[in-house]
């Protein structure tokens, strides 16, 4: 949808929410009192939101790895006549929470987590035999440089601004809480999809066996020791007006790879910063992922890290189809063999 279909109190909206959604007994009051209008009338936008699928979703968003799971990027390739089938095989998987057709040799490509008790390159290596992948890269986190996205819907661009954490790298996270079975259900409580009612914290708190209050101080905890990044709306980006996302992958050299990712990060269009593995027929470390309202937008972003960087050999890989998009859910693997899954004939 192109950004003048929203209003200006839809797009402030949109700017408040998904940066950080109100942790209170009545957050669309609060929300409301800040753009000077009534509970309802922010309950009733919001709700319209949904239905077109702008807002996809609101609730807790947690660090993967101070959860102690695992996460990868996996790029796979696929015989064209096969790639649909595979990807609704993929979705069904839950720790598959982004999976793309994106142009190039690789023609899928999906984000996957699964708990410390399973071998992730086993998962990953059956799911590919269960599709009939023709071909499949690895390709973990080597470092982050930047995670945040962000779009400001006033202005009409991406606005992304956390950054670099030097302190807390890699797949895994050594630091973080001990996973309690209290730690599990409020997880599992929080993770789910926030309703439009007026409190609509009580029936998550009445779940937990908590007062509101109690929820709400869990929250700050969390954030604290930052097993939970925040609280906040993920929204469509292409239904939002951002119609073109691309993947710019970039050849670094090894020695520069640090400086060079820090760099990259400070760009205010690039929501997402990985060093990841290289191969002999993928030469490309540094991913950077930017999102535009047009194609050329995203070219421009292209030009301008490269003449901060001096990186040159680089390629765009566009989103070409959104097979899933969502957040990860934990601790839900009861509900997901993947034994199941019929291989594709």
């Amino acid at each position: 949808m192109p950004l003048d279909e929203f209003d200006s109190i839809d797009r402030m909206i949109m700017n408040k929410i998904q940066a950080e959604f109100p942790m209170v007994d009545q957050p669309y009051k609060v929300i409301g009192q800040t753009l000077g209008i009534d509970e309802q009338e922010v309950m009733d936008r919001i709700d319209s939101l949904r239905r077109k699928n702008v807002v996809r979703q609101i609730g807790a968003i947690f660090d993967t790895r101070k959860l102690k799971y695992q996460s990868m990027l996996v790029a796979m390739k696929f015989e064209k006549n096969e790639l649909d089938q595979a990807a609704q095989l993929l979705n069904r998987h839950p720790g598959i929470s982004h999976n793309y057709e994106r142009g190039g040799y690789f023609n899928l490509w999906f984000t996957i987590a699964v708990p410390p008790d399973r071998s992730l390159e086993n998962e990953v290596k059956t799911l590919g035999k269960i599709t009939g992948a023709l071909s499949t890269r690895l390709l973990p986190t080597i470092k982050f440089f930047k995670i945040g996205v962000n779009f400001d819907m006033i202005q009409g661009r991406s606005n992304a601004k956390d950054g670099y954490r030097p302190e807390d790298q890699g797949m895994t996270s050594t630091t973080g809480p001990e996973i309690t079975d209290d730690l599990i259900q409020y997880v599992k409580v929080m993770q789910e999809d926030l309703v439009t009612i007026s409190r609509p914290f009580q029936p998550m708190a009445d779940e937990l066996n908590m007062t509101t209050q109690q929820l709400f101080e869990r929250a700050n905890e969390l954030i604290q020791q930052k097993v939970m990044r925040r609280y906040s709306a993920v929204l469509h980006h292409r239904r939002a007006g951002f119609s073109s996302n691309a993947m710019i992958v970039w050849k670094v050299p090894e020695e520069q790879s640090e400086e060079i990712g820090v760099v990259m990060a400070q760009h205010p269009a690039v929501t997402h910063c990985y060093q990841r593995p290289t191969y002999n027929d993928w030469p490309y470390s540094h991913f950077t992922m930017v999102h535009g309202t047009n194609e050329e937008e995203c070219e421009r972003f292209g030009e301008e890290i490269a003449a901060a960087t001096g990186i040159t050999e680089k390629q765009l890989v566009y989103s070409l189809r959104e097979f899933k998009k969502t957040r990860v859910r934990y601790f839900v693997e009861d509900e997901f063999l993947i034994q199941e899954l019929q291989p594709l004939s």
